[in-house]
C-alpha cells in the first residue's frame, strides 16, 4: 500500500462550517507535498501569483513552484492560519512569499491584488486561477439565484476580473493556468451551477488562448477529479467525505501534491507547443475522448 491509498483509508467522514474550509482543522491533513518529487530550478526568475494558494491544491503548486525557483504571491479569502501556515513553508524553501486577503467576487479587490503584487515582486509571469466555491443541492429547483449569482461570481467572473488586471502587465513566455473540473466533462448531478461555471472555465481558457497565441503568452487549465481539499469537508455531509473518490477507477480519491506537478510543467519551458489544453488528473473517473 502506497502513502496515498493509505492515507485514503485513514481518512473518516467529518464536516467543517464554511466554503472554502480550512486545511488546518482537516484531519489526516492532505498531502501537500511529496518528498519524492526532484525540482529541477524550471522556474527560476519567475513570479507566480496563485489564488487559493493558502491550501489544498493551491498551496501545493505553491510549494512546488517555490521549489522550482519561482518567487509566489498566494490569494486567498479568509482562512488566515492556513496562508500564514503557506507561506512560512515557502519560506522555509527559499525565495520570496507572501500572502493577499481579498475577494475574488469583486473586481476592485482582483485590480488591487494585482497591483500589490507586482509592487512587492515585480511582473507577474506565471497566473494560476484557483479560488472557487461549490454549493451541493440534490434538486434543481432549489438552487437559489443567491447561490447562482456567487458561484459564477467567485469561480468565473473572479477569474476573468483577475486575469484582466494581471494581462497587461505579461510577456512572451508567460503563462495563464486556470483550475477547471472533471465536472465541466462529465457532469454532476448535485453541482449544477458549479458544473456550469467549470463548463465556462473551459471556454475561457480555449477562446483566450486563441488571442493570446500571437502574443506568446500561453492559456492551459488542470480539471481535477475528486481531490481531498478542505473544499470536501466544508461541502459534502460526512458519510460523502468518507466514500469520496470510490467511484473512480483508482478507487480513491487523489491528493493535492498529485495535482501540483501539472501545474509545473504548465507553466514551464516543458510545455512551449501546449496551449488552450486540459491536463485531466482525476484517477479514471472520467476518461475524456
Amino acid at each position: 500500500m502506497d502513502k496515498f491509498e493509505k492515507i485514503d483509508k485513514e481518512i473518516k467522514g467529518y464536516t467543517q462550517e464554511g466554503q472554502p474550509g480550512r486545511e488546518n482543522e482537516m484531519d489526516p491533513k492532505p498531502i501537500a507535498e511529496d518528498d519524492d518529487y526532484k525540482a529541477g530550478g524550471k522556474l527560476e526568475g519567475k513570479v507566480a501569483l496563485i489564488t487559493g494558494g493558502d491550501s489544498g491544491i493551491g498551496r501545493a503548486v505553491a510549494i512546488l513552484y517555490a521549489k522550482e525557483g519561482a518567487d509566489v504571491a498566494i490569494g486567498y479569502f479568509d482562512e488566515k492560519q492556513d496562508a500564514e501556515d503557506t507561506v512560512k513553508r515557502l519560506e522555509e524553501i527559499g525565495g520570496k512569499a507572501k500572502a493577499y486577503a481579498f475577494d475574488l467576487k469583486d473586481v476592485e479587490q482582483c485590480k488591487k491584488l494585482a497591483s500589490d503584487v507586482m509592487s512587492d515582486f515585480g511582473p507577474i509571469n506565471i497566473l494560476v486561477n484557483n479560488g472557487g466555491v461549490q454549493h451541493p443541492q440534490e434538486d434543481f429547483l432549489d438552487i437559489t439565484p443567491e447561490q447562482i449569482q456567487e458561484t459564477f461570481a467567485t469561480n468565473i467572473f473572479g477569474m476573468m476580473y483577475l486575469t484582466q488586471a494581471v494581462l497587461p502587465h505579461m510577456s512572451k513566455g508567460d503563462s495563464i493556468i486556470n483550475t477547471s473540473s472533471v465536472t465541466a466533462y462529465r457532469g454532476s448531478e448535485t453541482l449544477i451551477d458549479y458544473s456550469a461555471t467549470k463548463g465556462a472555465i473551459t471556454a475561457f481558457t480555449r477562446s483566450l488562448s486563441q488571442q493570446l497565441a500571437p502574443k506568446g503568452i500561453r492559456v492551459n487549465s488542470v480539471a481535477p477529479g475528486p481531490i481531498y481539499t478542505p473544499l470536501i469537508p466544508s461541502t459534502f455531509p460526512a458519510e460523502k467525505v468518507e466514500k469520496h473518490g470510490q467511484e473512480t477507477a483508482m478507487e480513491r480519491r487523489g491528493q493535492p501534491s498529485e495535482n501540483a506537478p501539472a501545474y509545473v510543467f504548465l507553466a514551464s519551458q516543458d510545455s512551449t507547443y501546449m496551449t488552450g489544453q486540459a491536463i485531466h488528473i482525476n484517477g479514471g473517473d472520467f476518461i475524456t475522448s
